[in-house]
């Protein structure tokens, strides 16, 4: 079995396990754009110690590449310990800058409903 095969995919605005991802539709080549990668955006995702999102990775695959690069790892802690004091929420804003166009992926893992990948083309100017 690949791990390709476990990882599931869907709409962000029907699924609250799929992760959104924000950006600009085009940027300049070279120029650093910023990205929010997001679960529960359409659809709150519970963040509780039963039911919470662990993780986001964000990748980026360049147009007639033949690999993926990641880009950023972002990990979430905290999920109503000690009485609910603290929580973190299941959202990364960061900038990258790219050279071509391609496309952003971005995998998330619920610790009750395993991987959820969804993507986004980036288009190029200059």
């Amino acid at each position: 079995m690949r791990l390709g095969e476990r990882i599931q995919t869907g709409d962000w605005k029907a699924e609250k396990h799929v992760p959104a991802i924000e950006c600009p539709d085009e940027v300049q080549a070279g120029k650093p754009f910023r990205v929010t990668v997001s679960v529960g955006k359409g659809i709150p995702h519970p963040n509780t110690l039963d039911h919470h999102i662990r993780w986001i990775d964000v990748f980026f695959q360049p147009e007639g590449g033949k690999f993926v690069y990641q880009v950023g790892h972002f990990e979430f802690s905290a999920h109503g310990e000690a009485g609910g004091t603290v929580q973190s929420n299941p959202e990364a804003t960061f900038s990258m800058q790219v050279s071509k166009p391609g496309t952003i992926i971005a995998l998330s893992l619920c610790n009750l409903h395993g991987l959820w990948e969804s993507s986004r083309e980036v288009k190029v100017t200059g």
